[in-house]
């Protein structure tokens, strides 16, 4: 939690301002992060578990990899370091979607959202995921009303889900 976050505004960029991942936490301040979306060549996308010990909604179901950008981090970066911590995808290409801002009363962020296709093995990092599975997106649609999802996933990549139903 010691490590460093720059502050976002209300234009989507940074502010020149950076604080603890700690007081971004504590104060709810607005920051970036990433979010990825990974899917296989068959189109089914990964979903997974976070454990309970995560920071912000702890044991939630997520359709995304992707976290915090450090202060002075390029987006794509992140994302791409994040993709590889939490999932162990490497190497992959990871293609734009695009960019949207959340809020709620526990994380507020600038968004950048990219997606990747990946048939490689997945490798979880302990400290951040406790369960996954490859799921078709008409079966993930469903379980986003039958499981507790992560409501910023949801609320940012919900829309683009449902075109994959008609694609």
């Amino acid at each position: 939690m010691t490590e460093l976050v720059a502050l976002y505004g209300a234009d989507g960029r940074p502010t020149g301002e950076v604080v603890t991942r700690a007081r971004m936490r504590a104060e709810n301040l607005c920051h970036a992060a990433t979010a990825i979306v990974v899917r296989d060549s068959a189109g089914r996308v990964y979903v997974h578990r976070r454990t309970d010990t995560k920071d912000v909604y702890p044991g939630r179901y997520d359709f995304a990899a992707g976290g915090v950008l450090q202060a002075g981090e390029d987006p794509y970066e992140s994302a791409v370091r994040e993709v590889a911590e939490e999932l162990g995808v490497t190497g992959a290409d990871l293609r734009p979607l695009f960019e949207g801002d959340y809020a709620d009363d526990h994380t507020r962020y600038h968004a950048y959202c990219y997606e990747c296709t990946w048939d490689g093995p997945i490798r979880w990092q302990p400290e951040e995921v406790a369960w996954g599975e490859w799921v078709a997106p008409a079966r993930l649609l469903e379980m986003l009303d039958e499981l507790v999802f992560m409501p910023d996933t949801v609320a940012n990549l919900r829309p683009w889900l449902d075109t994959l139903r008609t694609a």
